[in-house]
């Protein structure tokens, strides 16, 4: 059963006339800024941002209702040139997430232009048969005449129907790219409750919240050397919740890294992290955080499974 059928026999599913809904893929190199777009799209935080690239591990999916459309977005890793099993699986991931999408957005960082990785992308594009919208993001950081030059030298590929100039992170030409969208968006019922934000379990999300403050606090030491599982999420009588993380580092020596003098470091990560907790779930979380060594976290399978990716790509 594939996710879309999966969906639409969900309890919860509205069906009208005249209600639109479709899988919109946000494809594009490491740290153009899909997250960010996402969230925006989607008016809450669904997916983490950082600084650096390969924040986002898996497919992410955000849920947003405009009018009478509802629009699933498929927010996915970055596509680049993989190395290693981790990077195979997540530019499998990003692919995968296009594949069966009702509409494919390419976003593209308009400083770095039409670059390597974007270059592939196109390419991948083209071989796959998708044409897509093209987003070129961060246009507050570049002259307008670069703008149309970048803009002409995409379009000279033939892969996009459209394009869009805009800046995810202040909003600014989102409204058009939106209302593309859902001029897009094949007729039918919604496949998700109304309410319903993501498909992201709780305890996932509350891992990737927390392994978003370590990837801020630590960027200069520990780029990608550590992950977060949430290992106990207990909900108690008077509503406010426990939950017990473990961060995950490679290394022994890393462990104090993330620790800090005299714990400082775990413990700004934690209260970053419960703060954000506490504004996406509405009650009193209490996070306690571990930290231990797993040398061989990005071989482990279950790590994989449990985040959608395919271990053996």
């Amino acid at each position: 059963m594939t996710d879309k059928e999966s969906a639409a026999t969900s309890p919860g599913g509205k069906t009208h006339p005249e209600t639109r809904c479709g899988y919109v893929a946000l494809l594009g190199a490491p740290n153009v800024g899909k997250s960010t777009l996402l969230n925006r799209l989607v008016g809450a935080k669904v997916s983490i941002v950082s600084p650096k690239v390969q924040t986002t591990r898996h497919r992410v999916l955000g849920i947003a209702v405009t009018g009478g459309d509802q629009i699933v977005y498929v927010d996915t890793p970055g596509i680049f040139t993989p190395k290693k099993r981790l990077d195979r699986a997540m530019v499998a991931a990003a692919w995968g997430g296009a594949a069966d999408a009702d509409v494919v957005v390419l976003l593209a960082d308009a400083k770095l232009g039409f670059d390597g990785d974007a270059r592939r992308i196109v390419a991948g594009l083209a071989k796959a048969g998708r044409r897509a919208l093209l987003v070129l993001n961060k246009i507050d950081l570049v002259k307008r005449e670069t703008l149309l030059e970048l803009a002409e030298t995409f379009n000279k590929e033939g892969a996009f129907e459209e394009t869009f100039m805009i800046s995810a992170l202040n909003g600014d030409g989102v409204e058009a790219l939106l209302e593309a969208v859902r001029a897009r968006l094949p007729a039918g019922p919604w496949l998700f409750p109304e309410d319903q934000l993501t498909d992201m379990p709780q305890r996932l999300m509350a891992a990737e919240v927390t392994r978003e403050k370590a990837f801020i606090q630590l960027h200069q030491e520990l780029p990608y050397a550590i992950d977060v599982e949430t290992e106990s999420w207990t909900e108690q009588d008077n509503g406010e919740v426990r939950v017990e993380q473990t961060v995950y580092v490679r290394r022994d020596s890393q462990k104090g890294i993330v620790l800090g003098k005299g714990g400082s470091r775990i413990k700004a990560i934690g209260s970053a992290a419960r703060a954000d907790l506490e504004e996406m779930f509405g009650h009193k979380l209490h996070l306690f955080l571990h930290v231990k060594v797993r040398e061989n976290w990005p071989e482990n399978r279950a790590h994989y499974r449990d985040r959608g990716l395919d271990f053996d790509v």
